[in-house]
């Protein structure tokens, strides 16, 4: 179960729209390539990880060097992404399609480039230990604001194997191929109008419900508006994400996380984090309220803090039988 937020309202989605499509001759395969200087290690995989929606995510791969596959629908047009794992100081990547040389130009933001971890000063002896692990672990932000609000939004109080069904299913309807070489079935997330028009028959194949479908067509209606949050301030902006009726504290601080990489951004409203956090910081299951409480010495850094203690895979004895997978599509 993921993050709950308050219910959606507004108008159903506009007219039908087919998936999007770029003819192969359109795609740049002349790649772009570069090589940068990290001022402090990076771990490639685990910070770049936070953006992966499931198995077999069509926006994110892994392939048989460890390099990392990302695509993106940058300002300048789709892209696709591979970044090896650091090589002493150095990170080679190579992009390819009309948005590669955006990605590239960025890419250090991605990484955690402006991640003032050196500030971080944990006291807790388990978050020290959990630091000391995880060095490479940055908090990136990817500029990309809808591409992090959609998977968020499908994830709002369903498992994380239902929304990662429908975000697979739109990806592959609606989504154009990955430019380059790409492993095979990466796909590049349609824009903002192409979700603003999805039928609400296709929303139903994807398992999406009306609340959710409303909200992401709601975001898609003032997309430019959602972009800006990256480059605003974190109060404000979490303020103009929640303005768009569905998205909550939850929402929001899913979105900050990734494109504006927010190190304090708390996914308030999580089914599990109270949980995990309490029982790793002070031995005892506490909910929302208590979560915070036990962050609060950690002001600036609490999502550095709930990400590495979600990376120690620490949880409290599993009591009762697991929640049922539902399928909208049945309903």
């Amino acid at each position: 179960m993921t993050g709950a937020d308050d219910p959606a309202s507004g108008p159903a989605s506009g007219p039908a729209s087919g998936p999007a499509s770029v003819p192969a001759s359109g795609l740049a395969l002349v790649p772009a390539a570069r090589d940068w200087r990290a001022p402090f290690p990076i771990d490639v995989r685990l910070t770049l990880s936070v953006h992966r929606r499931g198995g077999g995510d069509p926006a994110y791969r892994v392939d048989a060097a460890g390099a990392v596959w990302r695509t993106s629908l940058t300002p300048e047009g789709p892209a696709s992404l591979r970044v090896l794992p650091a090589r002493g100081a150095i990170i080679m990547s190579t992009a390819w399609g009309p948005g590669a040389d955006w990605l590239l130009e960025t890419l250090p933001d991605m990484l955690g480039g402006r991640d003032e971890r050196a500030v971080f000063r944990p006291g807790h002896s388990l978050v020290r230990e959990l630091a000391a692990r995880h060095t490479g672990l940055r908090i990136g932000r990817s500029h990309r604001a809808m591409e992090a609000l959609v998977p968020a939004v499908l994830e709002q109080k369903v498992l994380g194997l239902e929304a990662h069904r429908a975000w697979h299913t739109l990806m592959y309807r609606y989504g154009t191929p990955a430019p380059g070489p790409a492993p095979r079935g990466m796909r590049v997330v349609p824009p903002a109008r192409v979700w603003a028009r999805i039928p609400s028959w296709e929303w139903h194949r994807a398992g999406v419900e009306a609340v959710r479908t409303r909200t992401i067509a709601a975001a898609a209606q003032v997309a430019g508006r959602m972009e800006e949050v990256a480059g605003l301030e974190a109060e404000e902006a979490s303020r103009r994400l929640r303005a768009i009726p569905g998205i909550g504290v939850w929402t929001a601080a899913e979105i900050m996380q990734r494109a504006a990489g927010d190190p304090d951004a708390v996914s308030v409203g999580d089914y599990h984090l109270p949980k995990a956090v309490g029982w790793a910081l002070a031995g005892r299951t506490v909910d929302d309220e208590g979560m915070l409480e036990l962050l609060a010495p950690y002001a600036g850094h609490r999502y550095r803090v709930t990400r590495l203690i979600e990376l120690s895979g620490i949880r409290p004895p599993r009591r009762g039988p697991r929640l049922p997978v539902r399928d909208y599509r049945n309903f």
